[in-house]
């Protein structure tokens, strides 16, 4: 759970600073709505938004009261996610194939069928290029093994 806090507190500085910086593009909105930070930690989640602290470690104290501080000046509003659609866990952990499919659908990402597809194709004419050389190099072991006999024989009629 602190790593997810620290997560937590991370991501809520990096939108802090893209909030600046946006303010300052001329011609943008002035009044920004609060940046969304999506959590799949329920209990994170429930730190963050609770005023008091009562841990112990002094890093996280610090960390909490940075995002209870963003929180209440509305620059970042934090939502819960469940885990089964939180486009982000292929990044943190290992996955059925049905569960990589629909992340990188929600990443727009390319479906997985046509990258197999494509590498099932390169499979196949790589081993019929295998295939061919093979067949080239037993044709040469042939002709080579045929000159071979030639050159024996006229080592033989030469003795």
């Amino acid at each position: 759970m602190e790593s997810e806090f620290i997560a937590l507190d991370k991501a809520g500085k990096e939108a802090e600073w893209l909030r600046q910086f946006v303010e300052d593009v001329p011609g943008w909105p002035k009044p920004m709505s609060a940046i969304c930070i999506h959590c799949d930690c329920q209990s994170a989640i429930g730190r963050a938004q609770s005023a008091m602290y009562k841990g112990k470690s002094r890093h996280i104290r610090r960390r909490h009261n940075t995002i209870r501080q963003l929180l209440s000046m509305g620059v970042i509003s934090i939502d819960y996610v469940r885990s089964k659609d939180n486009i982000a866990d292929p990044f943190t952990k290992g996955l059925s194939r049905e569960l990589v499919h629909k992340s990188s659908r929600g990443m727009g990402l390319k479906p997985f069928e046509q990258q197999q597809r494509k590498l099932t194709t390169e499979k196949a004419c790589h081993k019929e290029f295998l295939r061919r050389i093979k067949l080239e190099t037993e044709k040469l072991a042939v002709m080579q093994g045929v000159a071979e006999e030639r050159w024996c024989g006229v080592e033989w009629w030469l003795g």
